[in-house]
């Protein structure tokens, strides 16, 4: 029997999955040095950004059972 693949725990808790099968990220530097950053640059990290197509076959490997 074929031994079961692991999933990197720590990248499944960066990433979320929609239903069609999209990864989405969140922008990075929100919480350091928060107090310099203009309200519009702390608004536009707080949203979450689909993954570029570069990282999503790393995903694949990392996340086997996240489809």
């Amino acid at each position: 029997m074929k031994q079961k693949l692991k999933t990197h725990k720590a990248m499944a808790k960066r990433v979320k999955i929609t239903g069609a099968g999209k990864f989405l990220r969140r922008k990075a530097a929100l919480n350091h040095l928060r107090r310099n950053k203009s309200p519009r640059a702390v608004r536009s990290m707080d949203k979450y950004l689909e993954l570029s197509t570069s990282d999503k076959r790393r995903m694949k490997r990392l996340l086997p059972y996240a489809f």
